[in-house]
């Protein structure tokens, strides 16, 4: 048995562990989890967890239905909500068939085969997101929308206030749990937040922003508010995203430095910029799964809407920050149009896929944006070349639907699987009649 395994188990004795929980995603992003005894965690080691795949959104199909959850002891950890009455601990899985292969449908799958191609070429693959949501009053609404808990705005101080306390207590649980935190602020809108968490390689950020999750919704439950990542919970608000930063390293160098370079980006990087903006369109619908994830990019909320890239220019796709020169380890590239909602595996896969394809063939970046694209006038916009990004989850899965790169990473299961599904969503969508509608023109027309 491996030191981690051993560490695993003397811990839940050591710690009187009472429940274990195994955590994994389905297709959507949203976790999933079922507790074990602490007797049962060696078997599950070794043998794994059967469950019903097919009851789990887009994980296999009825005739196929046998998984196994197979926990993996790397990601053992405590959970600060529960350590105080009955001592729970959680471990992330890798979900495989019952004749040992990775199952097509995992999320943490795709991320792995992708981060394993980007090792085929010697590269390793870091990220860093900055993580937006909101905290309202409670779930519950009125005709007046759901209410946030406070005012505030961009860095303000509080003293006393809700959204303070509240990111106080989640900063503390999280650095309880080994996730370190970069900043905590409170951000445009009101009753919005966001905490940053500090860099590391991908597959550990994926599984840190749904411990984040969990950590943030516990927290709210705890202090009788309501958390929400939704893009755009609130009309005439800021959209919530997930800016995250990227680098690629080769061994211990990073590959997107060059001091020589304008802007210090390495040729790497710049192609590796250009393979994200030619297929950002094409994977939008990954990065943006929900109706409502296109409230955010279109509601002129500063949303990052055409294809575009820019030296510490917020208002494009891709931003190159300004970092301290000379320090070549913090060379990275900022992904400006991902929303909180997104799935972080699937998120992570298909910005990678695109930027090692840039890499591969070679692609020119485009000449950068100087200037403020959200001042530029829609014909200006064209003349410089800066496409937009899909108006609508509909538009953004037709485009999807015919990217051969997005099929390749995601894989046919999981690719069909969006398809299908978030079609559906849009469907449903149509078939409504918004208060928009009856305010406008029930007395109207």
């Amino acid at each position: 048995m491996s030191k981690q395994r051993d560490f695993v188990l003397r811990t839940i004795e050591e710690r009187g562990v009472r429940f274990v929980r195994l955590w994994f995603t389905d297709v959507a992003g949203n976790l999933k989890s079922v507790a074990l005894a602490p007797a049962e965690v060696e078997g599950a080691f070794g043998e794994g967890i059967g469950f019903d795949g097919s009851a789990i959104e887009g994980m296999t199909r009825a005739y196929e239905s046998d998984l196994l959850a197979l926990p993996d002891p790397s990601t053992f950890q405590i959970l600060p909500w529960r350590s105080s009455t009955e001592p729970t601990a959680r471990m992330f899985c890798d979900i495989a068939t019952p004749n040992g292969e990775p199952a097509a449908a995992d999320p943490r799958n795709v991320l792995k085969r992708a981060l394993a191609r980007a090792g085929e070429s010697g590269f390793t693959f870091y990220t860093h997101p900055e993580i937006e949501f909101y905290l309202l009053k409670s779930k519950e609404y009125g005709p007046e929308g759901p209410q946030p808990v406070d005012r505030a705005g961009y860095f303000d101080n509080v003293p006393g206030g809700t959204a303070h306390d509240f990111r106080r207590e989640s900063v503390n649980m999280l650095e309880d749990l080994g996730i370190s935190v970069e900043f905590s602020h409170h951000e445009g809108g009101h009753g919005q937040n966001e905490i940053d968490l500090r860099y590391a390689d991908a597959l550990t950020t994926a599984d840190n922003i749904m411990t984040f999750r969990a950590v943030v919704k516990e927290v709210a439950i705890s202090q009788g508010v309501h958390a929400t990542f939704m893009p755009k919970p609130l009309a005439g608000q800021p959209g919530s995203g997930m800016h995250t930063h990227l680098s690629l390293f080769e061994g211990d160098v990073n590959a997107f430095y060059d001091p020589a370079a304008k802007h210090q980006l390495s040729q790497t990087g710049r192609r590796f910029v250009a393979g994200i903006l030619r297929h950002a369109p094409e994977f939008t619908a990954v990065t943006n799964q929900y109706i409502n994830s296109y409230k955010r990019l279109w509601g002129g909320d500063e949303a990052p809407s055409f294809v575009s890239w820019g030296h510490n220019n917020r208002s494009a796709l891709v931003r190159v920050p300004m970092y301290k020169p000379g320090k070549g380890g913090s060379a990275r590239v900022e992904y400006r149009g991902i929303d909180s909602a997104v799935n972080p595996y699937l998120g992570f896969s298909v910005l990678l896929a695109a930027g090692l394809r840039g890499i591969e063939q070679e692609y020119e970046l485009p000449p950068e944006a100087e200037h403020s694209i959200w001042a530029l006038s829609d014909g200006e916009r064209r003349a410089m070349g800066f496409d937009p990004l899909p108006t609508s989850l509909d538009h953004a899965l037709a485009v999807m639907e015919r990217s051969e790169l997005v099929a390749e990473t995601l894989g046919e299961q999981v690719f069909s699987y969006l398809i299908r599904e978030k079609r559906q969503e849009v469907e449903a969508y149509r078939n409504q009649i918004t208060p928009y509608e009856l305010q406008t023109m029930l007395d109207t027309i």
